[in-house]
């Protein structure tokens, strides 16, 4: 499949997915390659009538797609409750756990997921895997303590690395920075999860567990909807 095909489904996915927006509610709108095609799709219902009470986004890129169709974007911080968010992942597993962040938005992502009371992701087939692997856990770890923290990981093997970005550490929206972790596949989420959790100077993590609710599948013989 060329990646004129590949786009072509990408499209069709991200549509099921503006389809199910419904008019007056508060929309989460992620980032990536099919979310792009989604926003601009979520544009054409627009100038067919759609109605948002509000729109908060994960990304300055989304954010500035959605600005040129002329929608207003608020901030999380704004709105009360998200009603649906509409986001991709770097790996979806059988449970419909993944893991996000590898364009370093893992706590606003998170933040604007936890905060929604819907989470349909949209991803292309090769996203989709049994067990969480082959993608680097993103860790988002505090400037100050960030040394402690690598050698803390180092001493349980998850393998940590700085993102690196022209030679020096990637900072984060938020000013912090990245540690992906090599560990592949995680073999239980769930306590890898709490472990990060409970570690002092981690700010956040890219295990998305329990939180997606729907993933429509662009896939070389057509689109497949699975939900939790």
């Amino acid at each position: 499949m060329d990646k004129t095909e590949q786009d072509e489904l990408k499209k069709a996915a991200a549509k099921i997915a503006a389809d199910k927006v419904e008019n007056g509610i508060v929309l989460g709108v992620g980032t990536g390659s099919t979310v792009k095609f989604f926003i601009d799709w979520l544009g054409q219902r627009r100038n067919e009538g759609l109605k948002l009470k509000q729109i908060v986004t994960t990304s300055s890129r989304s954010k500035k797609q959605l600005e040129d169709l002329s929608f207003k974007v608020d901030e999380l911080c704004d709105v009360d409750q998200v009603d649906l968010t509409v986001d991709g992942a770097d790996r979806v597993d059988d449970n419909l756990d993944g893991i996000k962040g590898g364009g370093a938005a893992l706590t606003l992502e998170k933040n604007v997921a936890v905060n929604s009371k819907k989470n349909i992701w949209i991803v292309d087939e090769s996203k989709l895997v049994h067990h969480l692997s082959g993608f680097k856990l993103p860790v988002e770890v505090l400037p100050i303590s960030a040394m402690q923290v690598k050698r803390r990981f180092e001493s349980q093997g998850l393998n940590p690395e700085f993102r690196m970005v022209d030679g020096k550490r990637l900072k984060t929206h938020y000013g912090n920075y990245i540690l992906d972790l090599d560990i592949s596949p995680i073999p239980v989420p769930e306590g890898l999860a709490d472990y990060l959790d409970h570690t002092v100077g981690v700010v956040e993590h890219g295990l998305f567990l329990n939180i997606c609710d729907e993933v429509i599948v662009a896939k070389s013989d057509g689109i497949e909807e699975i939900k939790r």
